[in-house]
């Protein structure tokens, strides 16, 4: 029973160094373009929404002025 146990231990440990050693799914520079590509979309949307609401807010302030 004993040695079973081990055994079983030792395949699982096996496996599990296994699958940190495997060199298929991607690497490193393929995840760098990822995070580039995200990045720049960041940026994007974040200057769309900057520019929504700066003219949200001209037109406030032009509202607000305007009855005076």
């Amino acid at each position: 029973m004993l040695l079973g146990l081990f055994s079983m231990a030792q395949g699982a440990w096996a496996t599990m160094t296994a699958r940190f050693r495997k060199e298929d799914g991607a690497v490193a520079t393929e995840y760098a373009l990822l995070i580039a590509l995200v990045a720049l979309a960041i940026i994007a949307a974040v200057i769309a929404l900057a520019t929504a609401i700066s003219g949200a807010f001209n037109g406030a302030a032009t509202t607000i002025s305007g009855t005076t």
